[in-house]
């Protein structure tokens, strides 16, 4: 394996480190994008119980920051509660952008391993291919071990380009649903906290 990665010239090289990266990303996001961990289901529902009971103290708007993104937008809204709707949802969507961005936190960079990886791949392919045309140059082409290496290092660098950015760019597509489908989750549960707060809704 090793031997076949020499034989990619040193474009292989930057392909190996961008998969590793990707690798890395993938495994964070994975973990980071959890449903659980970013809006637990039934959160606004305990929050309206404990204001219906009166329990809704700084304690508990300050344990429900620390929760989870969801809770981070809601605690934005509770500080707020006894202003108008206007004001706690200025609140709300102030901490929401701020956490979307932590949610597409490292997504820009495999979009990019996804659009350079293939590109890397080709740029090694024009290099093999000038080192096989320059044997051609000097030897002719009667002699294919003179070719060979040109070759080898077209396809190498190709393949390991285009393994790495398909996969990435499947990945990041799928990254860049799963954040958009939670933040209008979260929209959606923030806006039902404000308007139970505001007697708007049961």
């Amino acid at each position: 394996m090793f031997d076949i990665l020499k034989t990619g010239g040193f474009l292989i090289w930057p392909i190996l480190l961008a998969s590793l990266l990707a690798v890395a990303i993938v495994l964070d996001r994975f973990w980071a994008l959890r449903s659980e961990a970013v809006a637990p289901a039934d959160l606004v529902d305990e929050l309206k119980k404990l204001y219906e009971e009166g329990r809704l103290s700084q304690q508990v708007v300050d344990k429900v920051r620390q929760h989870s993104a969801l809770g981070q937008i809601l605690a934005a809204g509770l500080q707020n509660m006894n202003h108008s709707r206007e004001v706690m949802k200025e609140a709300i969507e102030e901490t929401g952008r701020v956490v979307v961005l932590r949610l597409e936190r490292y997504l820009n960079s495999l979009g990019t391993i996804a659009a350079i990886t293939p590109l890397l791949g080709l740029l090694g392919t024009v290099f093999g291919m000038i080192e096989v045309f320059s044997a051609i140059t000097s030897a002719g082409v009667g002699d294919p071990n003179a070719l060979a290496g040109g070759i080898s290092k077209a396809l190498i660098t190709t393949a390991a380009g285009l393994s790495v950015g398909i996969p990435a760019l499947m990945f990041h597509r799928y990254f860049t649903g799963k954040v958009t489908e939670l933040v209008i989750h979260m929209e959606q549960e923030a806006m039902r906290l404000v308007e139970i707060m505001h007697g708007e809704r049961s």
